[in-house]
């Protein structure tokens, strides 16, 4: 009876921190995601699952050290930038920050209106209008507390986890391969880098750095010493329960990919082409969970995009502008290109390879802030901390450089 009780009480107790990565973990399973995984499971099978596994193992990585600086210093990492940088350094962060938060609404949001356009056939201009309403609104909610919000991304989440199960269970995959291609990493052609360097910027998000740093403010409650390192111990658990429903979902994009259209030759190069393969193929069952995740995807995720967009606004450079305005301006791209009638895959796929030339900035500011013994106290990193924040740093900038070289020979 004592021993149940103390299992309540701490399950009460955990499921008090349990949210912020769950709203992160969205931007690990958005509609960029969609476009690349989607890409490489037609074209290259299951070779490049071992890319979702690695970019999985940086993502937690980051966002707990994203936590902790959170949680260390009571501020967000671009607070903390403002506070120890030129202001000329952070005008130049925050337009990069920007251009990340930017390129990251644009695939959410062609995300959403296509999830719009695909089960309902609303035209994507007029679904791109609806995703942005859809995404003020959520963002809304904010102002009755972020535990809303937290439930209403939770949902959704929920949502393209159950769609994707389904989707395996439908595709029936090999998975002796698929644990070959999980643990051997391979890499055979130029287009194989471009992907998996998409790949990359798709799972490793620098957008969610930012907002992280800022969503654990919610439960900081003065915490000093030891509490600090609960927090951080809670929010590690946290970190570790969404991060790794994202691997399962990025993991099943490919598989189901890999097992549906690559096994029958086809090279799938849209996202309209996906979901209207897969109805001839699994059924309309597939295809209805294949839009609905999509769906899903796109309004929750466009709406982690737009409060992330706000807290680099905010944070950098401290730009006094009414809460709506800096949402509209951190959505106005996506909606341009949108109306503008460029080609979705295309651009939600260049949208994550900006994505992983910009990830480099807030690794390095993460870096130095949580190096700093006088911000962060006992939550300072320690050396084997910094190596291998260092060598994710220097893996990612690596893989950017060969990516041009190869592109421009």
């Amino acid at each position: 009876m004592e021993s149940e009780l103390n299992i309540r009480v701490r399950f009460k107790t955990m499921s008090k921190f349990l949210g912020p990565a769950f709203i992160i973990s969205v931007a690990y399973i958005d509609p960029g995601n969609f476009a690349t995984n989607i890409t490489a499971g037609s074209t290259f099978s299951y070779e490049l699952i071992w890319v979702v596994v690695w970019s999985n193992i940086a993502a937690i990585f980051l966002q707990t050290m994203s936590a902790k600086v959170g949680i260390a210093t009571g501020c967000n990492l671009p607070q903390l930038c403002s506070k120890f940088f030129p202001k000329s350094i952070n005008y130049f962060f925050w337009i990069i920050a920007e251009i990340g938060a930017m390129a990251t609404d644009l695939a959410e949001f062609f995300g959403g209106a296509l999830g719009l356009y695909l089960l309902f056939g609303i035209p994507l201009v007029y679904a791109g209008i609806l995703t942005g309403i859809i995404t003020l609104f959520i963002c809304y909610t904010q102002k009755y507390g972020q535990r809303i919000v937290e439930i209403i991304i939770g949902v959704l989440v929920s949502i393209i986890c159950i769609a994707y199960v389904i989707e395996l269970f439908l595709a029936k995959p090999d998975f002796g391969t698929i644990a070959i291609h999980t643990v051997v990493p391979m890499i055979s052609g130029n287009k194989d880098l471009l992907i998996a360097v998409g790949m990359l910027g798709a799972t490793v998000m620098p957008h969610v750095i930012y907002l992280h740093s800022e969503l654990v403010q919610y439960r900081k409650n003065n915490f000093y010493g030891d509490e600090k390192l609960n927090h951080l111990k809670m929010e590690k658990l946290d970190i570790a329960l969404a991060m790794n429903i994202a691997f399962i979902v990025n993991a099943a994009m490919v598989i189901v990919s890999a097992a549906v259209f690559y096994k029958n030759g086809m090279q799938v190069n849209t996202i309209e082409e996906a979901h209207k393969s897969l109805q001839p193929l699994l059924g309309s069952l597939s295809s209805a969970a294949f839009g609905i995740a999509l769906l899903a995807s796109g309004l929750s995720s466009s709406a982690v995009g737009t409060m992330a967009g706000q807290v680099i606004m905010r944070g950098f450079v401290n730009l006094s502008i009414p809460v709506n305005v800096r949402r509209l301006i951190t959505m106005a791209p996506a909606m341009i290109i949108i109306f503008m009638g460029f080609d979705p895959m295309k651009a939600l796929v260049l949208s994550q390879v900006v994505l992983s030339f910009i990830l480099p900035f807030p690794i390095i500011q993460l870096l130095y802030i949580a190096r700093r013994k006088d911000l962060m106290g006992v939550l300072v990193n320690k050396l084997a901390t910094k190596i291998v924040g260092i060598m994710i740093a220097a893996l990612i900038i690596v893989l950017n450089v060969v990516l041009i070289v190869v592109t421009l020979s």
